[in-house]
């Protein structure tokens, strides 16, 4: 359901009973007077399934394979799906067994018990310039919490691009020094190594830390150096690239390893990360897990921690997808220059980017240009930074070195060449390299005029068109799965299985069969079929847009209290005006379908002049309730599984009997 939210008419979607069809769209349907809406899926030939709104929670968004013209859809009433299903909940029974041996082996591993804060943690964090934000603070005690028990952590620390992870991952490392450990940060590049070890000096000045940087910015004989101080115990903090878990890296005592933009190191690192870090408690950081990742999260193999609110003051970096035009692109950063902020300008290339940095210094001869790429040698880079910072630079030409992790708030414009060349979690973090401060941040990927982009590079752009919201990294994560196809959680086996019932199916199967190993009866979620002649139904004139309906009777199907009822119609009123009555009767038939599910009623249906109840069971006292008011107008289809026929009163409206009854059973239900 999560997955519903972007659903467009011809996506792929999934069925939990009858499987993959396209969705076409909500139709109404009128019979017996009444009109309702039913979601409309397609199946393999002419095979249509109208479902009733009601039961939106059995449909999923299909995330799968690379191109939707390569899934097979189902056929009804073949049993085809029902054979996937079953042959997917085997493969995942074998996954969950593996899986609860992992949890096993982890629980038992004996790791550190980190101290509890002291003064000099809660003097270290009160330093801290800015306002904590509530997710901030969470995640910090989430962590905290994982380090002061005596097994290894493993956490993954999610959040959106310049939500404040560096800070919570500083705390953590803070207090592991306090604890006379060492701690090590690695990061993917020396860009982003360099600028976090700017940031620790600053964090740490006023306190006896000793920081050191280990990255090619570092002479082999600094280098050696640092190493020698590692093993000895004289650093307390090191920073650096892969070059940390290098054999001759030895550590004296490492308590503590944070590894940032963790998507960016390759599965080959991440092993060799299990073995340098075996038995180190391990904090990893993220702002767009890949998919394997965030699968595994999901799946309970690794803790999370989400940091979902943005700082204060921050608004969102608007986003436009457009043609390289250079007249659009000077407009872009004259406006820039004139508010006095400067521009990241992406041209991926280093053989001619000088060139690219010229032809804009013809158009832009005020302009302060200067170049930035990974084959400059450390003094180069360092400058370059210095005068970025220091505001001596206006325009910043560079390669994607820039792209995880630093930290210029004064540059506020990006511009990327050839856009459709990046991947979608790339694209993502370049995008988070602006608007991070009280100013506005605009970002424009470009493509060459008249390109035929592909499907992929098509659905890239669009989702960063789309997704420009903060906390977006969940759904670029989701929507890079779908596009890219998804990834295996514990090896290549379980990838077809993913494919042939979808992410969301898989997980939720993988989860069923993980709580069963653990000897846990997975929750059987209540659900009750309601039937019956009543104007059921959102109107298009009410609410205009597919995506906000389907929104709204997602809302309208978790309604389960009175008080939520209230809510809800205060909702609409605030956003669409007074709600027509198709509207409030489609809330007050899943208000009681929801009562009746929780107390055993399947099925409630209105045929021939009678009401059917379909229940589990019948206590004694609800049949005697039932006698009691229908005197004469009721009947029993047996004790236990059984069904209730109640004759409706000319009098009576359909939905009413239905309220009635429902509300007798709940009273007299038995009582535990």
């Amino acid at each position: 359901m999560r997955s519903l939210a972007d659903i467009t008419e011809g996506d792929l979607v999934v069925h939990s009973g009858h499987g993959i069809g396209r969705f076409i769209g909500i139709r109404k349907l009128e019979m017996d007077g009444v009109t309702k809406d039913y979601i409309t899926i397609q199946y393999a030939g002419t095979d249509k399934l109208y479902i009733p709104v009601t039961q939106l929670d059995m449909v999923s968004k299909y995330i799968g394979p690379r191109d939707d013209s390569g899934v097979k859809l189902n056929k009804l009433s073949s049993g085809e799906w029902q054979k996937t299903r079953s042959n997917v909940k085997r493969a995942v029974k074998d996954m969950a067994h593996e899986l609860i041996a992992l949890y096993a082996k982890r629980e038992k591993s004996v790791g550190f018990a980190f101290y509890p804060d002291d003064e000099i943690q809660h003097d270290f964090e009160e330093r801290f310039p800015y306002v904590e934000t509530d997710d901030q603070l969470q995640s910090i005690a989430e962590i905290k919490a994982d380090m002061e028990r005596a097994r290894p952590m493993e956490r993954l620390l999610c959040g959106d691009v310049g939500f404040g992870k560096t800070e919570v991952a500083l705390r953590a490392a803070m207090k592991c020094v306090l604890s006379g450990k060492q701690c090590a940060i690695l990061a993917p590049t020396t860009v982003l190594a360099y600028q976090h070890y700017q940031t620790a000096l600053r964090r740490f000045e006023h306190f006896p830390v000793n920081i050191e940087l280990l990255s090619r910015y570092r002479t082999p004989k600094q280098q050696e150096e640092i190493i020698k101080k590692l093993k000895q115990g004289r650093i307390d903090l090191i920073i650096g690239t892969h070059k940390i878990i290098q054999k001759s890296v030895v550590f004296k005592d490492l308590g503590l390893a944070i590894i940032d933009e963790e998507q960016r190191f390759g599965v080959a690192h991440k092993e060799k990360f299990k073995e340098s870090f075996a038995g180190v408690d391990v904090l990893m950081l993220s702002a767009t897990p890949i998919p394997r990742t965030l699968n595994m999260a999901m799946s309970g193999i690794r803790d999370m921690s989400v940091i979902e609110e943005p700082p204060q003051d921050r608004y969102p970096v608007q986003t436009y997808v457009i043609e390289y035009n250079m007249g659009t692109i000077i407009q872009a950063i004259v406006r820039e220059l004139r508010r006095g902020g400067q521009v990241y300008y992406i041209h991926n290339r280093v053989e001619t980017i000088h060139a690219c940095a010229s032809r804009l210094k013809e158009l832009l001869p005020e302009a302060r240009i200067a170049v930035a790429h990974g084959q400059m040698g450390e003094d180069e880079m360092s400058d370059i930074w210095e005068q970025l910072v220091e505001h001596e630079v206006d325009i910043l030409v560079c390669t994607t070195i820039i792209e995880t992790g630093v930290d210029v708030p004064n540059v506020n414009t990006l511009i990327i060449e050839d856009s459709d060349r990046f991947g979608l979690s790339q694209l993502y973090q370049l995008r988070g390299r602006v608007g991070r401060s009280n100013r506005r941040g605009y970002a424009y990927f470009t493509y060459q005029r008249d390109k035929v982009l592909t499907e992929i590079a098509t659905k890239r752009l669009n989702a960063m068109r789309e997704f420009t919201q903060f906390g977006s990294g969940f759904r670029i994560a989701l929507r890079d799965l779908e596009i890219r196809g998804a990834g295996s959680i514990l090896g290549g086996r379980q990838h077809g299985h993913m494919e042939a019932v979808g992410y969301d199916m898989y997980l939720q199967l993988l989860s069923e069969a993980i709580a069963e190993e653990k000897g846990i009866q997975p929750e059987k979620v209540p659900e009750c079929l309601v039937d019956i002649q009543i104007d059921a139904h959102i109107p298009e004139k009410y609410i205009s847009s597919l995506n906000q309906r389907i929104d709204m009777y997602r809302k309208i199907m978790l309604v389960n209290e009175d008080s939520d009822k209230s809510d809800l119609i205060d909702e609409l009123i605030d956003r669409y005006g007074d709600p027509p009555k198709s509207v409030v009767g489609l809330i007050d038939v899943s208000l009681l379908r929801n009562k009746a599910a929780h107390m055993g009623i399947t099925e409630i249906s209105q045929k021939n002049g009678a009401m059917y109840f379909y229940t589990e069971y019948l206590v004694p006292e609800q049949i005697a309730a039932l006698q009691q008011a229908y005197k004469g107008r009721i009947t029993f289809n047996g004790v236990g599984k059984s069904y209730v026929s109640v004759k409706i009163s000319p009098k009576i409206r359909p939905f009413d009997m239905m309220r009635e009854t429902v509300e007798l059973l709940y009273q007299n239900r038995e009582k535990k």
